[in-house]
């Protein structure tokens, strides 16, 4: 499931970064008295009662027409679109000002459940001062001091009760939900409508054409999916307009939905930084990530093979040795059928279970054939091994001292089990314990 999204928006200079950085616990907003620093959209995770959500701090709406305040408009707009609750903040000091009213009219619009919050009430002498605020139009005002934390957990609670948290996945059934991610003008709307055998998606050669992330449902072969296209991430330098930071946000997003990650690759302008840097939030949600190579028909296989450039694969995507490579042509639509079986495999593997005798009896011929080195004052001994979930395979080891194991050895391990059980594309999560 992803998370779900809150907004904090208000007029200038009402607490909006003190308060964003109250709720995630550690100075993430840069805080002055002055008005009109936060420009940008900015994010955090934070969480309330076990329940995690997406935080954003906006720049302050004002009537005058400062310095940035078309471009802060419009980030606040985005952030209402994208958030499932908002706050709305106003100073308990001031009164309702024109700047208020302003916000006001736009979360008018905004069929959300909106929570208005006063700030700055330091005293519980000045709790009247937050009764003013009724004639917004938003309900109850809720009281809080966000130099101080007072009052800050009654709104959280009332943050959490807005928000929908489910347990099940919404795509229970068998239906595979799948993202495809990669830099601008990849070929990822191409790969999508040949996947569809059909134009479903806006296709161009001007970097950017996809500035939102599109689910798409069908089915192949009596298997149902749900494929997500992606806007192209640029590199954080590159990263100019609102509709892109947008777009950068609705991308990570589409990646915690998704079981399974197509990492699309251009053969012919060749692998860059940026590769690495799209896929690493896939890797670090331990996602199954498909590399697929897009434009080998544009190669001249005389001077470059698929050998050649699997080879400079694995060279810079080291932490993707567990990735199963494909080459395809989405415009000629050559090979998207190995898509498809990878897509199956990948997903057969991330769901996969395996008995606990047969989990020890490979842990054990692991340790008899290879003995763990000496680290860290000690020598490692695996007692016993049991799967505890799945998506990924995450597997419990019972060690005698889990400081203990060298990284290269739960390498070894790790490519032990994928062999022995064909967790061979997806990632298999360790997490040592030690024996009481």
């Amino acid at each position: 499931m992803p998370k779900a999204v809150v907004a904090i928006v208000g007029a200038p200079n009402v607490g909006k970064s003190t308060i964003f950085n109250r709720i995630l616990g550690y100075r993430h907003s840069i805080v002055d008295d002055v008005a009109g620093i936060t420009r940008d959209r900015i994010y955090g995770d934070a969480s309330w009662l076990n329940h995690q959500f997406l935080l954003i701090d906006t720049g302050g709406i004002e009537i005058n027409q400062s310095d940035f305040q078309k471009e802060i408009r419009q980030q606040v707009q985005l952030a209402i679109d994208e958030a499932d609750v908002i706050i709305f903040l106003c100073d308990g000091n001031v009164g309702v000002t024109r700047d208020d009213e302003l916000v006001a009219k736009m979360l008018y619009k905004c069929k959300k459940p909106i929570l208005l919050a006063v700030n700055k009430i330091d005293d519980i002498n000045l709790k009247d001062n937050a009764s003013d605020f009724y004639r917004l139009g938003f309900g109850d005002p809720i009281a809080v001091s966000s130099s101080h934390g007072i009052g800050i957990g009654d709104l959280l609670d009332k943050v959490v009760e807005n928000l929908k948290f489910e347990d099940e996945d919404e795509n229970k059934d068998d239906t595979i939900t799948f993202s495809i991610i990669g830099r601008p003008n990849v070929g990822k709307s191409s790969l999508i409508n040949a996947l569809l055998d059909k134009t479903r998606v806006i296709v161009s050669n001007i970097e950017g054409t996809t500035r939102d992330s599109v689910d798409t449902y069908f089915t192949h072969n009596n298997q149902k999916y749900v494929a997500i296209d992606t806007a192209g991430l640029k590199k954080r330098g590159q990263i100019y307009e609102a509709v892109d930071k947008y777009a950068a946000l609705r991308a990570l997003r589409a990646i915690e939905r998704s079981e399974i990650v197509l990492l699309v690759i251009d053969a012919f302008n060749g692998i860059t930084i940026q590769d690495k840097n799209i896929v690493s939030y896939a890797f670090e949600q331990h996602k199954a990530i498909i590399i697929v190579v897009n434009k080998w028909d544009l190669i001249d296989t005389k001077v470059m093979t698929k050998q050649d450039f699997t080879k400079k694969i694995k060279n810079e995507f080291v932490f993707l040795d567990y990735a199963p490579i494909v080459y395809i042509s989405a415009k000629n639509k050559s090979n998207i059928n190995a898509v498809f079986d990878t897509i199956l495999t990948s997903y057969n593997a991330y769901h996969k279970r395996v008995a606990t005798n047969a989990l020890n009896e490979v842990i054990q011929d692991v340790q008899m054939l290879n003995e763990a080195p000496n680290f860290n004052g000690g020598r490692l001994k695996i007692y016993f091994a049991n799967q505890v979930d799945v998506c990924p395979p995450t597997i419990v080891l019972f060690v005698n001292n889990p400081k203990f194991m060298h990284f290269s050895y739960q390498r070894y391990i790790i490519n032990r089990l994928r062999e022995s059980f064909d967790f061979s594309s997806t990632p298999i999560n360790i997490i040592l314990r030690k024996r009481t």
